[in-house]
């Protein structure tokens, strides 16, 4: 389900251009984006022509704690408008052109696109680009996501539980730096607080069914399974006690020994009930599952770039057993395997299904945050691995891609989601000042 999100909407005129027009126009619009999925609108519902009145637009946007601002040029017209908005709602805004109506009398009649170049030029040279524009009809609906991804973030409470895994120094992360760029919280807990958090009955009974339902189990023992669904449990519990909308787990090297099982499996299990987990500390990789969830993506997985192929342009997206268990491609045979851990690792084991992926990755290097967004085509395979895993082909020839990880020092996860979300983050990315990879 995509977050909820408060849009203000306004338009701005100019009564030498033909207004009326432009107003009948605005009309069918409010009707429109009033009619998106989880979106509540606070619209100025007459056309804006002079500065007090933008004043007062700004302030009422203020007052309503708007998530983002959409400031339709239905005309061309003063360029002190949007500046009195932005002053008062410092909001990131779509500024949006209508297309040109049939000329009348050899005359222009909206001059659209150049009120938001104006506004464009105003706002780039007063040092402000959180900001990106469309040229149509209806509303940009990756804006809007983009929109949605910020205010999933500012809302969000992260848990990390224990820290990142040994060695792995390229997941750690400055939490004030990344409460600075996104407004996140992060709380941190040690392992033993998951350990001991109780596992409720019906939870249990609920992702053994799950359990038992996707995968063969044959190979794992009745008391492994008992923890795996145990597991799944007190994960949901953990989160739920606490509020928090993603989890970063250390997962090893302690935990098989301490918990008796490795948590992969329990993890695939809670993460296809829509819980948000990442693996081994990494919390850049479950901020990005938040954003990419609140655009609408189902189940956020974390995934390792692991094989390339530079021929035949492809990439093997794998990870030890943590995808969720409803992405299996309905073809393999879906098992529970031990096959690390010292016969402790009780993982999931499945190709996942094909179809458009998108992998994306905020990246912190000393606070800076950058963005990875690739979009490609996961394919059929034939399973010869343990571990959940897809061969993806992208659109981005592969050499150049691992040239843009590698060079970049990209850390080596990726939030991986079914769809194509690569617009809506890129927008995200500006909105948010990004460096983009």
């Amino acid at each position: 389900m995509k977050q909820q999100v408060k849009l203000g909407i306004v338009c701005l005129m100019r009564n030498t251009f033909d207004y009326p027009a432009a107003t009948e126009l605005y009309r069918g619009i409010l009707a429109d984006v009033r009619a998106l999925e989880r979106v509540d609108v606070v619209a100025i519902e007459s056309p804006i022509m002079e500065p007090d009145e933008a004043i007062s637009a700004g302030r009422t946007f203020a007052a309503e704690q708007v998530d983002g601002i959409a400031v339709i040029s239905g005309t061309f017209h003063l360029g002190h408008l949007l500046l009195e908005i932005k002053k008062y709602a410092d909001k990131p805004l779509l500024l949006w052109a209508l297309p040109e109506l049939p000329y009348n009398g050899g005359k222009i009649r909206l001059n659209s696109v150049c009120g938001v170049n104006l506004n464009a030029s105003n706002m780039v040279k007063s040092g402000v680009t959180d900001f990106t524009y469309t040229v149509g009809g209806a509303i940009d609906e990756d804006w809007v996501d983009a929109v949605r991804m910020i205010r999933a973030l500012k809302d969000s409470h992260v848990g990390l539980i224990g820290s990142h895994a040994h060695g792995f120094f390229n997941v750690g992360v400055d939490d004030l730096a990344m409460y600075q760029k996104f407004g996140a919280i992060v709380d941190h807990y040690d392992l033993a607080d998951l350990w001991n958090t109780p596992a409720n009955p019906e939870l249990v009974e609920q992702y053994t069914s799950v359990m038992l339902g996707a995968f063969d189990v044959s190979s794992v023992s009745a008391e492994k399974q008992t923890k795996v669904a145990e597991l799944a449990a007190k994960f949901r519990t953990f989160a739920a006690e606490r509020s928090l909308t993603a989890v970063a787990l250390r997962c090893w090297p302690e935990f098989a020994a301490g918990y008796g099982i490795a948590p992969c499996a329990a993890m695939s299990v809670v993460q296809s009930d829509d819980l948000l987990l990442s693996c081994e500390g990494d919390l850049d990789c479950a901020i990005t599952m938040i954003a990419h969830r609140a655009a609408g993506a189902e189940t956020p997985f974390m995934a390792d770039l692991s094989q390339v192929n530079i021929e035949d342009n492809s990439a093997l997206m794998w990870h030890c057993g943590v995808a969720p268990c409803n992405l299996r491609d309905g073809v393999c045979s879906c098992t529970l395997d031990t096959y690390h851990a010292g016969g402790r690792g009780v993982t999931a084991g499945f190709v996942m299904k094909s179809g458009p992926i998108n992998m994306s990755r905020l990246d912190s290097v000393k606070g800076h945050y950058r963005m990875f967004n690739r979009r490609g085509e996961a394919t059929p395979m034939a399973k010869e691995l343990s571990g959940t895993y897809a061969k993806v082909r992208f659109e981005q020839p592969m050499q150049r891609l691992l040239d843009d990880v590698v060079y970049s020092g990209l850390a080596h996860h990726v939030s991986m989601v079914y769809g194509d979300f690569s617009k809506p983050l890129a927008i995200f990315a500006r909105l948010k000042g990004l460096e983009v990879l």
